[in-house]
């Protein structure tokens, strides 16, 4: 059984702490994490956090797969230990639409 709050503090840890980060949600079975900086995340060392199955980077967020029974738990934690608040639906939206310039950066950034 994952310790929640320990695999929330160690995520936290390895990317780098709060002034790394922008934003946290999840889907169902990730929890996705939007950094300043992707390129400062260990990402083999996130793949050894207890908890966490399989790691990797899309569209400017980081993904952790943590399954649907352990997602929501470790979210919870994530945003006591950090300090970030929940995501709204507004922007869970605005994040779903980005506008063309925001669409033709991210093609591009895809291509290289």
């Amino acid at each position: 059984m994952t310790d929640y709050k320990k695999c929330a503090e160690e995520i936290y840890e390895i990317l780098g702490g709060k002034e790394n980060l922008i934003r946290a949600d999840h889907c169902a079975t990730r929890l996705r994490i939007a950094t300043r900086q992707n390129d400062e995340a260990d990402m083999e060392k996130l793949e050894h956090v207890d908890g966490v199955k399989g790691v990797f980077s899309n569209n400017g967020q980081i993904h952790l797969i943590l399954g649907p029974d352990a997602v929501t738990e470790v979210y919870d934690e994530f945003l006591k230990v950090s300090g970030l608040a929940q995501s709204s639906v507004a922007e869970k939206e605005a994040a779903k639409d980005p506008s063309a310039f925001q669409r033709v950066i991210r093609a591009l950034g895809d291509v290289f």
